[in-house]
Parts: C-alpha cells; sequence; structure tokens
C-alpha cells in the first residue's frame, strides 16, 4: 500500500470463515491502494464462537493474516447482530466505503430478515457498500447457522438438576392447590422452574425438556380429570399451548443472556490482562523485566506455556527461558526440534513464523519477534499445545508483544538518551575545563614568567622591597597554581569513583586547628576567630579531606572580604551531628548566585571563586567531599552582613569501659 495515505477515505472490510472471503479481502486491498486509503478489516466474533467448526476457526484465522498482511488493521467486535455492528463501527470509524461478500441465503418467507448485504445498506445509506460475489454453500453465516448437536451436551447432573426442579415446582403448584390458589399461580410457578433450570443447566435441551414436561405435569396433577392427560374443557389446549411456547422462549432467554455473561466475563478478564500489562511494563526498569512481564501476562491470558529468547550483552540471540503455566503437565511432546533455529529465523527477518503462518508451518509453537522500528529485542514462542488461538484471543496477544515492543523501545530511548546527556555533560565539564585553565591559569604563567625575566636581567639594579615584593608575588601565583592543580586532582578521583575515604576518629578542634595553619597567607590581613564547644567532639572523617574543605572555605573568605573583615569558625553539636560554621562579614552572594554555588567552574561572575582568578572548583570539591561522609553542607545569609557555610557531619559516640 501507499504510505501517502489520504485519510479522508476510509475502506471497511467484513472478515468471515468464508473460503471466499479472501477474493473479498482482496478486493478491498485493491481498492484501498486506488483510492490511496486507510483499511480496516472488521470480524464480528459470535457469542456461540465455542461452537464453531475447528476448521472454519482455521480459515478464519488465514483470513485475518492475510489482511494484516496486506496492511489492514483488524478490529474484532463481539455480537450476534452483524449489520448492526458493522455499521454502528463505520458510523463511529468515519467509514466511507464497506467491501463485503454477497451471500446466497435469499428471504425464504416475507416476515424474515433481509440478507446481510440489504441489512448494511438500509443501516448506513451514507456509506458506499461494495458487495462481492460470495458462494452461497461456503459463506457461513455464524449469527444463523447454530447446530441442535452444538446445544445438546447431556449430563447426570443436569438431569438431576432437571428432576429435582421440575419435582419441587409441582410440589409447590400442589401446596397452592390445598390453599385454593389459582391456575394462573400455579402455571406461573412451572414456568420459573423452567428459567431456574435454563440458569442452572448447561444445554438448551434440559430448557426444552423442562418446557415440555411443565405443561405436562401441569395436565397431570392440575387439570381435571386429575392423573391423566385429557381433558374436559377444550380451551385448555390453548392455555397449554402458550405455556409451552412461555416455556421455550424463557428457557431461550435465560440461555442466552447465560452465554452473553460468560462472553463478558471472558472479555472483562482479557480487558483486565491488557489493562494490568500496560500498568506493569511502565514501571518496569530494566528490558528483562519488560520481557518477564510479558511472558507471564500471556500466560495469565492463554493459559499455555511461553519460552522466551532474550538479547545477551552481544546484541545477540540468548539461551531460552521457559515460563509454564499453573496447570502445565509438559510440552514436551509438543515442542519442535529445530527451535533455535526457527527463534534465530525470525530474530534475523523480524518476521513470525511457526503453525499457522507461512514460514515453517510445520512446526508445533508460533513464534513471534519483540521488535519495534527495525530493531528486534528478543522471541517468544507460545507453544498451543495442539490448541489453536481463537482470533480475539490472537489478537490480544498481539496487542501485549506490541506493548512490550513500545515498552522496550521507551527503554533503550531512555538509556541512550542517558549516554547522550552524560556524553553531552562530559564533554561540557572538558569544555569548561579547558576554557578556564587555559583563561586563567595564562595570568599567573605571564606573572611568574614576567618576574623571573626582571630578576634574570635586572637583579642587581633591584633594591631589597623591589626584590621582596617580587618573590611574594612568585609565591603568591605559585601557590595559586599548587592549590589548583590538588583541587582538579580531587575533582578527577571523585568524579571517576576513585576517591577512598581513610576514616578515623578525630576531635573536630583539632582538624580546625590543623586547616587554618595552611590557608592563605593573607589572612593575617583579617581578623579570624574560632569558637568550639567545650566538649570534645569526636567525628568518624578523613580528617585530611575535611581539612581541604575547611581551607577552601576560609581562603574564599580571605580572598572575597575586603582587608579587615572578620571571619569566624563555630563548632557546635546539634543532636547527633556536628555543626562547622564558616561565616564571614563581607558584602555577602546575591540571591541569583546561591543556587549554582555549589555547582563546578561556576564563579558567581568572579564573586565566588576557587582562589583570586575563580576556576570555579573549590566549593564543588568542598560539596563533594562532605556529601562522601554523608554530610551536607548549606550556604546561608550571615547577620547583618556577609554568608555563612554550614557543614553537617554524623557524630561518633564513644564509649568507655572503666
Amino acid at each position: 500500500m501507499d504510505k501517502n495515505v489520504d485519510t479522508s477515505e476510509h475502506i471497511l472490510v467484513c472478515i468471515s470463515p468464508s473460503p471466499s472471503n479472501f477474493k473479498v479481502i482482496m478486493a478491498a486491498v485493491k481498492m484501498s491502494e486506488a483510492f490511496h486509503a486507510t483499511l480496516t478489516a472488521i470480524y464480528i466474533k459470535p457469542t456461540n464462537y465455542s461452537n464453531i467448526e475447528e476448521e472454519d476457526k482455521l480459515r478464519l484465522q488465514n483470513n485475518i493474516k492475510f489482511a494484516e498482511q496486506n496492511g489492514a488493521s483488524v478490529t474484532t467486535i463481539i455480537g450476534d447482530d452483524v449489520p448492526l455492528q458493522v455499521a454502528e463501527y463505520a458510523r463511529i470509524s468515519g467509514t466511507t466505503k464497506i467491501v463485503v461478500g454477497r451471500s446466497g441465503v435469499k428471504r425464504r418467507h416475507f416476515w424474515s430478515k433481509p440478507p446481510l448485504t440489504e441489512q448494511i445498506i438500509i443501516n448506513v445509506p451514507e456509506v458506499d457498500v461494495y458487495i462481492i460475489p460470495d458462494a452461497a454453500a461456503d459463506l457461513k453465516q455464524q449469527n444463523e447457522k447454530i447446530h441442535l448437536t452444538d446445544h445438546i451436551r447431556p449430563t447426570l447432573k443436569d438431569a438431576v438438576i432437571t428432576v429435582l426442579l421440575l419435582i419441587a415446582a409441582t410440589g409447590v403448584g400442589l401446596a397452592f392447590t390445598l390453599f385454593g390458589f389459582s391456575e394462573a399461580n400455579i402455571i406461573t410457578v412451572l414456568i420459573l422452574g423452567v428459567l431456574v433450570i435454563s440458569v442452572l443447566t448447561a444445554s438448551f435441551l434440559y430448557s426444552a425438556i423442562g418446557s415440555l414436561a411443565s405443561v405436562l405435569l401441569f395436565n397431570w396433577f392440575f387439570i381435571e380429570p386429575k392423573f391423566s392427560f385429557h381433558t374436559y374443557q377444550t380451551e385448555y389446549a390453548v392455555t397449554f399451548m402458550i405455556m409451552l411456547i412461555s416455556s421455550l422462549i424463557t428457557g431461550t432467554l435465560a440461555n442466552r443472556l447465560k452465554m452473553n455473561a460468560r462472553q463478558s466475563a471472558r472479555e472483562a478478564f482479557r480487558a483486565k490482562v491488557l489493562f494490568d500489562t500496560n500498568q506493569l511494563l511502565q514501571k518496569a526498569e530494566r528490558a528483562d523485566d519488560v520481557i518477564r512481564i510479558t511472558a507471564r501476562q500471556i500466560i495469565t491470558l492463554l493459559d499455555r506455556d511461553v519460552k522466551i529468547y532474550p538479547l545477551d550483552e552481544n546484541e545477540e540471540l540468548g539461551s531460552g527461558i521457559k515460563l509454564e503455566n499453573s496447570h502445565s503437565v509438559g510440552s514436551a511432546g509438543l515442542t519442535d526440534d529445530n527451535e533455535r533455529e526457527i527463534a534465530e529465523w525470525v530474530f534475523e527477518k523480524q518476521q513470525a513464523a511457526g503453525v499457522y503462518t507461512e514460514n515453517y508451518g510445520d512446526a508445533k509453537a508460533q513464534y513471534h519477534p519483540i521488535s519495534q522500528n527495525d530493531h528486534c529485542y528478543g522471541v517468544i514462542v507460545l507453544h498451543l499445545n495442539g490448541i489453536p488461538m481463537e482470533s480475539f484471543e490472537n489478537s490480544v496477544f498481539m496487542s501485549i508483544l506490541g506493548e512490550c515492543s513500545l515498552a522496550l523501545e521507551n527503554l533503550r530511548n531512555a538509556e541512550e538518551r542517558e549516554k547522550a546527556s552524560v556524553l553531552a555533560r562530559n564533554e561540557q565539564l572538558r569544555s569548561n575545563l579547558l576554557r578556564s585553565v587555559s583563561h586563567d591559569i595564562r595570568t599567573p604563567l605571564t606573572s611568574i614568567s614576567g618576574n623571573a625575566s626582571n630578576l634574570l636581567y635586572h637583579y642587581s639594579q633591584m633594591n631589597d622591597s623591589t626584590l621582596m615584593q617580587i618573590f611574594s608575588d612568585i609565591y603568591d601565583d605559585t601557590e595559586w597554581l599548587i592549590d589548583l592543580v590538588e583541587n582538579l586532582l580531587f575533582i578527577s578521583r571523585i568524579e571517576n569513583g576513585q576517591m577512598e575515604l581513610h576514616l578515623s576518629l578525630d576531635i573536630i578542634s583539632d582538624v580546625i586547628e590543623e586547616a587554618l595553619k595552611h590557608v592563605d597567607r593573607n589572612v593575617n590581613q583579617h581578623h579570624v576567630t574560632v569558637s568550639n564547644s567545650d566538649e570534645f567532639l569526636l567525628v568518624k572523617m578523613d580528617s585530611r579531606l575535611i581539612m581541604q574543605v575547611l581551607i577552601n572555605l576560609v581562603n574564599n573568605a580571605i580572598k572575597n572580604t575586603p582587608v579587615g573583615s572578620e571571619i569566624c569558625i563555630q563548632c557546635e553539636r546539634k543532636e547527633d551531628t556536628v555543626v562547622i560554621s564558616v561565616c564571614d562579614n563581607g558584602s555577602g552572594i546575591p540571591d541569583s548566585v546561591k543556587p549554582h554555588i555549589f555547582e563546578m567552574f561556576y564563579t558567581g561572575q568572579n564573586k565566588v571563586a576557587d582562589g583570586r582568578r575563580g576556576l570555579g572548583l573549590g566549593l564543588a570539591l568542598c560539596k563533594s567531599i562532605i556529601e562522601a561522609h554523608k554530610g551536607t553542607i548549606t550556604l546561608v545569609d550571615n547577620q547583618p552582613t556577609g554568608c555563612r557555610f554550614i557543614i553537617s557531619l554524623p557524630m561518633e559516640e564513644v564509649h568507655v569501659n572503666e
């Protein structure tokens, strides 16, 4: 079919078990190609589908597959009024043309229903109906052809129920006679007995027997002369006839309602399986889970053994995994010796194979690829156990496979998006690192190179104060570069998952004191105070890394606040945590910068930085180290001005044995 379909044209073709239905479908396919229209194949599944001959079921399956292979979407509707349901679907779906086979069945009487084609034309006069000649001997009007033998399934249980109910109804009637009730009440009781028989028995045969028996019992026990099948009044013949007809109609309606109820229960169960499948697949997070859920749902729906061949790590067909239904007694005699060969063929060709298909038709199972957008995720093998699937079961089975394929495709797309996101993020980090390093490292290197050149060529002409200033500048620039390299090394270890914590119990006040010995030498230009708790606060930590955090925070405060500013380090206990605060009374950090303050390479327009040139690594490193210790680090405003970094670390209790 042409892929550029004109959606204004929609052709609906009716499917049946007729051998000549193949010709009807082919005519619809050619018509859809000519009109560039969408094609839908509809099958009205009768409520007595289980009574249809196996030969007709197999032919129906082949007709449905032929329609699907030619680009038609197949829809199955349950019911017995074929023309009405076809017409209703045509109205709802916006059908413009209907293609149907012509039945050779003619109206036998003037009161009988018109043929199927005439009824469709009457119900949808606005739709063009194309009638393809169909052989009367071959066309099976499922809603009209009901074999008597399909309804006669005598069982001892039903016979006993029928006899007991007739006895009970007769007993109630005799009781009514003693109390002087009218014959109308007795007739009602007997008809009620027939209705109960229809409900409790499986075969229509007992409903008919009950109807006839109720008339005979009424004549025998309640009509003069009693205990005989004679009557003195001829009008009772009419009463008997009306009673028999009423009983038959009541039994027929009860049987039909019962059949419809059973069918509705089955379809409700299948709908629930489909709904549950959709819900479960949405929650699945791995491809293996998706395939196993699909297999389990298929087993629940069809009660057949299932075998799945998922992909292995090399994206090739892996080993088969068999899942059996709860009633399985082993299907060794129903498996194919060349099952693996067929599964690999299905995986490679992405086509169905096995029984009822053109490929490996002599197989004992059905093989279906789990594929979406030319990518195959595995193969599922359905062991039919010698029992073919109904058309509706096949339709639901294919729907579950479609849901499975879509779920696997979504997982694959999500995985690819995640990989692309990681690559993009890593590429952005590399780009930011190169840009920042190339830009920021040039200044200290240029300064060191210039100062070294002055010392090399003009050393003898410089006085002591100038030399001291040059040495100081070289030292500062070198220290900045050393800090930069250290932070880069720490960051690279953390990003690669190579940073190992060497945890030990340490007193937090000692760590703070040691950290202050390694901060920027310009610390003397600020007022630094330390406020410790009176008690010894022990924390299980890597003291070297916690010192690095404190050094970075204090250096940031030194380099981003005016000379003479106050820098305070406080340490206290709050419940089971140790809280360390590093605060200053500088100008603070703008609210627009705060959400990004711990992001790598973010410098907040050089207002907060890893060093005076601001590569933006220090605070990101602090966050990574604290989180590795299962702690937290936050930024709040200091009062009245400045900012406060708050570190919370879990505290370790010390038990002393006396």
